[in-house]
C-alpha cells in the first residue's frame, strides 16, 4: 500500500462523530448496570448525544445529567441531523462483518431501537432543559468529585481516528478529577473490532499512575471484541 493509499476499512468507515441514541436497555447491558443500586447515585451520561438513558433514568428516579456539544443547539437542529446520521449508518452497516447481530438482529432492528432512544431524548430535552450541558470536551464545568458514576459510550477508544491521546487523557484525566467513584468507558475497542491503541498509553501514562484500570466483562457484544467495558477509579 502506497503512502497515499487509504487503508482498507472492515467497519464504518466516520470522518466525523455521529449522532446516534441508544436506550436505557442497552446502556444496562454494555456497562454492566446493577440498577437497583443506581437510585441515590449521581450519574452522568458524557456524550450522551441523543440516547435516551437520561430521560429513562430520571422517570425510574435516578439522577442523570447528560453532557455534549450539541446540547447549544435547538431540539429540531438536533432532530434534523440525528435523523440523517442513522438513516445513513443503517443504509451501510448490515454489510460490515466486525459487527455481531444477537441483540439487534438485524440493521432495522438497530434502526427502530436508535429511532426510539433520539424520540425519548427529544421529548425530554424539550421538557427538561436542565437535564442537558452543553460542553466541549475535554472541559466539563462541574465540581470535583462530583459524580458518583460516569459513563462514557461510542467517544473514547472507538473514535481514535478522529480523536488523538491527547483529547483521550485530557478527557479521561478530567472525568477523574469530577468523578468521586467509578467512570465506566465503552467500547475498548475501535470501529475495526480492534484494541484501543489510546487505552495501552493511558495505562503506562505517568500522569494517569494515580488511576485503576480494569476491563469487566459482559455479555453484550456488538461490535466483536466489545463484551466488556472499561472500569476506571482513583486510587488515592
Amino acid at each position: 500500500m502506497s503512502e497515499h493509499e487509504k487503508p482498507v476499512k472492515h467497519g464504518l468507515d466516520l470522518d466525523r462523530v455521529v449522532l446516534l441514541g441508544r436506550t436505557f436497555d442497552e446502556y444496562a447491558r454494555f456497562f454492566g448496570l446493577n440498577l437497583p443500586a443506581l437510585p441515590g447515585q449521581r450519574i452522568l451520561d458524557v456524550a450522551a448525544g441523543v440516547s435516551s438513558f437520561t430521560a429513562e433514568a430520571n422517570a425510574r428516579d435516578i439522577d442523570v445529567t447528560a453532557l455534549d456539544r450539541i446540547y447549544k443547539f435547538s431540539a429540531d437542529e438536533i432532530q434534523a441531523r440525528c435523523e440523517h446520521d442513522l438513516e445513513e449508518i443503517a443504509r451501510t452497516i448490515g454489510d460490515k462483518k466486525v459487527y455481531r447481530w444477537e441483540f439487534y438482529k438485524s440493521a432495522e432492528g438497530m434502526r427502530a431501537l436508535r429511532a426510539k432512544a433520539y424520540r425519548t431524548f427529544l421529548e425530554d430535552f424539550r421538557a427538561h432543559p436542565h437535564r442537558y450541558v452543553a460542553r466541549d470536551l475535554p472541559t466539563t464545568g462541574f465540581k470535583e468529585g462530583e459524580f458518583d458514576l460516569t459513563l462514557a459510550s461510542y467517544l473514547l477508544f472507538v473514535y481514535e481516528d478522529q480523536l488523538d491521546y491527547a483529547f483521550h487523557k485530557s478527557t479521561l484525566l478530567e472525568l477523574a478529577r469530577i468523578t468521586k467513584g467509578e467512570i465506566r468507558i465503552y467500547p475498548t475497542v475501535t470501529f475495526e473490532a480492534e484494541p484501543s491503541q489510546c487505552l495501552a498509553r493511558l495505562r503506562k501514562d505517568p500522569e494517569c499512575e494515580f488511576l485503576k484500570f480494569e476491563i469487566i466483562p459482559t455479555d453484550f457484544e456488538f461490535l466483536r471484541g466489545s463484551n466488556n467495558y472499561l472500569s476506571v477509579r482513583r486510587t488515592n
